[in-house]
């Protein structure tokens, strides 16, 4: 019976991406075989889990003290998944193999220089202790080799899972924020990278849309946001919901006329996947690794001035809708491509 530790507290955010891979990746394995593995998650409330998976995994209590090398665990794993680059846990004992998960090195391309080098000493240690390093898509990859020298150890794409494997029935629900014309959706946290600001910008040139946004927006990017808003006097175009939880998520997913995501930086990309789920049109930049996910099932902006964005958006806009068949078989099988059994198999694989 080999023991693998999984390096997953920030499974407590399951409102961000790095919570959305631990929750969905640990539940994707709890509904897997797996009996020759003991696998052990690190959690700041592990009953709540253990009452969702039950015996399907073995729990430890995270402590912030455990990023002390004082207080690191001391019992030598066989396997140790650090779940991203990130993370300041490490092993108290050298386990017989340290696998890591690369998500993205944005941290070399945004921040300050001192907390770009703080980061990137972390991850230099973690390079170092890897005996297998995967990556959540060829980008991510890419990425990590043009900042840093990377060691000659084993090197896999493990593409993430779609977030969305059970559809909710909406029909009876009101959201709190409702639209009295057909909407366009998009749905992330409020940060620089997200690029929001450039459909904000779009909307001034749109008047048969309205435009719904979702995520945390009470840092200084959403104050940005809410202050253009203000300003332009686009208050009855453009509403910000706020979080949401997940019937809300899939009401709004499942009732846009197109998912808008014009971020710059993506290791991956869950939410136009989601949005695939429900059969959407999905308008992306075509930054990073936001063309690898959506293939040729989504459309793509090039550039972000307003009046383009929003020729290039109602042009395939209509193009679908006039002809929506030719799109959705795509659409369909390209989120249906993202797997979250997938990515738990390949990673079973490599523990054993």
């Amino acid at each position: 019976m080999k023991s693998v530790f999984l390096e997953s507290h920030n499974l407590k955010n399951r409102a961000g991406g790095l919570g959305t891979f631990n929750y969905e990746l640990i539940k994707a394995m709890a509904a897997l075989p797996h009996p020759e593995l003991d696998i052990y998650l690190n959690l700041k409330d592990p009953e709540a889990l253990k009452a969702e998976f039950g015996n399907a995994f073995k729990y430890n209590k995270y402590s912030s003290l455990q990023r002390h090398s004082l207080f690191r665990l001391r019992k030598k794993y066989d396997v140790w998944h650090s779940l991203n680059q990130n993370t300041k846990i490490e092993p108290g004992s050298k386990p017989g193999k340290y696998v890591l998960t690369v998500h993205d090195v944005n941290f070399m391309e945004e921040g300050s220089p001192e907390a770009s080098a703080k980061n990137a000493k972390v991850f230099k240690d973690k390079l170092q202790r890897a005996d297998v390093i995967t990556y959540i898509s060829e980008f991510a990859k890419k990425q990590a080799h043009r900042y840093f020298t990377i060691p000659d150890v084993k090197e896999v794409v493990i593409y993430n899972g779609n977030p969305i494997s059970t559809l909710l029935d909406v029909s009876g629900y009101t959201p709190a924020i409702t639209a009295n014309k057909p909407f366009l959706y998009s749905l992330g946290d409020f940060i620089a990278r997200k690029n929001f600001l450039s459909i904000v910008k779009m909307m001034e040139h749109i008047e048969d849309y309205i435009l719904i946004i979702s995520g945390n927006n009470d840092k200084a990017y959403g104050e940005e946001i809410k202050k253009y808003i203000t300003e332009h006097k686009l208050q009855d175009k453009i509403f910000l919901t706020g979080k949401v939880d997940e019937v809300t998520k899939q009401y709004y997913l499942s009732n846009c006329a197109a998912f808008v995501f014009p971020s710059i930086r993506e290791g991956f990309g869950l939410p136009p996947i989601e949005a695939m789920k429900f059969g959407k049109p999905v308008f992306l930049s075509d930054k990073t690794s936001l063309p690898e996910i959506g293939g040729e099932a989504a459309f793509y902006w090039n550039n972000f001035d307003p009046e383009y964005m929003k020729n290039f958006l109602l042009k395939e806009l209509g193009n679908f809708n006039n002809n929506p068949t030719l799109y959705l078989e795509k659409i369909k099988a390209r989120a249906d491509f993202f797997t979250w059994e997938k990515a738990a198999l390949a990673y079973m694989e490599l523990y054993t």
